[in-house]
């Protein structure tokens, strides 16, 4: 069989090409993977010794924390233990003068009482009266009460200082703002109140309107945490605060 140095040759270039494509687009990128899973496994390496180190450093805290925690409780100790030798001392001295201290104490004490009972009753008072401005306020609300009410509401928008109005105007973006009142109210209302706050803020508003026969009447706006009341039940809350406070 003789030898076709033809053939022979072109097998040797096909070998060759073959190698070279191996070359190119297998060892190549295979090397390259090689390598990044190296620096990957390095840097989990190197953060997990960093970890380790941080770790270390937090229980060297920790425990140096812990030390001087026994030391300031030792000490606190040791001071009330001082605390109390010196009260009881000061007691023991001023016992001779306690017949007269513990009049002085009745006395305050009588006082005290006294005036507890007088809150009590103002309490009382409070409370009754309250409730009588609450029934006569509920039987004076009325769609007219009501509308004008909203009047004055609008007024307060218009009167909001400048500074206040920033967070208003990024409230637009957070929905719809909620209006209840105790009545329901016309399209003329809504659309004045509407007007109201896109002239104040400077954009159309999105408006929830709800009836809340709780409110006895009035209106109350809210965007969010911000809150304008003007309904009876509003004032009646503020009125039953300042008489708890009294």
């Amino acid at each position: 069989m003789e030898l076709d140095w033809t053939t022979f040759g072109l097998e040797i270039i096909n070998f060759l090409a073959l190698l070279w494509i191996l070359k190119r687009f297998l060892y190549k990128p295979v090397l390259a993977t090689l390598a990044e899973r190296r620096l990957g496994v390095e840097r989990t390496l190197s953060a997990a010794q960093q970890a380790e180190a941080e770790a270390a450093s937090l229980k060297r805290h920790f425990e140096s924390r812990l030390a001087d925690w026994e030391q300031e409780k030792a000490a606190a100790h040791a001071r009330l233990d001082a605390d109390i030798a010196a009260e009881r001392d000061r007691r023991l001295a001023a016992l001779s003068q306690d017949l007269a201290a513990e009049r002085e104490r009745s006395a305050a004490q009588q006082a005290y009482r006294q005036q507890q009972l007088h809150q009590e009753l103002a309490r009382e008072a409070g409370a009754g009266a309250r409730l009588f401005a609450a029934k006569l306020l509920g039987r004076l609300a009325c769609p007219a009460l009501e509308a004008r009410m909203l009047e004055v509401l609008i007024e307060k928008l218009a009167e909001l200082p400048e500074p206040s109005l920033a967070p208003l105007r990024a409230g637009l973006l957070d929905g719809a703002w909620r209006v209840a009142s105790a009545f329901s109210l016309s399209s003329g209302q809504r659309q004045a109140l509407a007007q109201a706050l896109e002239l104040r803020l400077g954009a159309p508003c999105r408006l929830e309107f709800v009836e809340e026969a709780s409110l006895l009447a009035g209106v109350r706006l809210s965007q969010g945490a911000w809150l304008l009341d003007l309904s009876l039940a509003g004032e009646l809350g503020v009125f039953a605060g300042e008489g708890d406070l009294g």
